[in-house]
């Protein structure tokens, strides 16, 4: 069994066909799915989809290019009484843009601190997005980890080594998307070739970022067959190892959810 460990179901380009979306991730192999919050203004809507389908989780959390149009609705506080829900199972995502800069620096550090502060809080894994911002990331993550530990995982990481290697010294996970399959990612394969095999997780980031031999089309969990499919054969183990060792990272991770299969 895959786990597509970083998904965003509510997207207009996933959620008019939802019920098809989801049963292509069954074929393929795709037995649990993690939706993700990036607005609480539309959280209702994430976390209806994991309350209509059992396979499907969620996570409560506000993008760094939502930090400024957000900043009046999000705090630690909000973040933590919303990860009450029985499908919550983590916080964010949340983190560091620095290549669009669609909020200011600021902003975006001080959302991050809180999301942090909330995972502190609830025991729930922070699930990161950082983006041209190495140095800052780093630095607050550790900043923040000595204040209390966390948990979490550096998602559709694309970063340089030192990211994974810091992130990993805290004890966080390294999500790997579809990116690694594009022709120009040969530094991201290497660095896949470095991350310990318990410390990798797989993800499609659907809508977006479809793998090979699926680039142009809308991405979906299904898709996630192909990621996995790369990664194992960088990491030279078979496909259902892979498997096998992802899906066990990632409920480990993301242990809120009681596991059935």
């Amino acid at each position: 069994m895959l786990v597509d460990s970083h998904c965003h179901l509510n997207f207009e380009a996933l959620a008019g066909d939802l019920d098809a979306v989801v049963a292509r991730a069954k074929n393929a192999g795709v037995g649990h799915m993690l939706t993700i919050g990036t607005k609480l203004r539309e959280f209702a809507s994430v976390r209806a989809i994991a309350e209509r389908f059992e396979n499907i989780h969620c996570s409560v959390g506000v993008h760094p290019h939502e930090a400024e149009s957000e900043s009046d609705e999000v705090s630690t506080a909000t973040l933590v009484k919303l990860a009450a829900h029985p499908k919550v199972v983590g916080i964010g995502e949340t983190g560091l843009d620095y290549y669009y800069d669609h909020s200011p620096r600021e902003l975006q550090q001080k959302s991050f601190r809180q999301h942090i502060a909330a995972a502190r809080e609830t025991g729930l894994p922070l699930i990161v997005h950082t983006r041209n911002a190495d140095a800052d990331t780093i630095g607050i993550l550790h900043d923040e980890y000595a204040k209390g530990p966390f948990t979490g995982v550096i998602h559709c990481f694309s970063s340089g080594w030192e990211v994974a290697e810091k992130a990993m010294e805290i004890g966080f996970y390294i999500s790997i998307s579809g990116i690694v399959t594009f022709k120009p990612s040969d530094e991201l394969r290497a660095h896949v070739k470095k991350i310990p095999l318990e410390r990798l997780l797989v993800e499609t980031d659907a809508p977006f970022l479809a793998p090979v031999p699926k680039r142009g089309k809308t991405n979906e969990p299904a898709f996630v067959a192909h990621t996995a499919a790369q990664v194992a054969a960088l990491k030279g183990v078979e496909p259902d190892q892979l498997a096998d060792i992802t899906t066990n990272n990632f409920f480990n991770l993301f242990n809120k959810i009681e596991r059935t299969v």
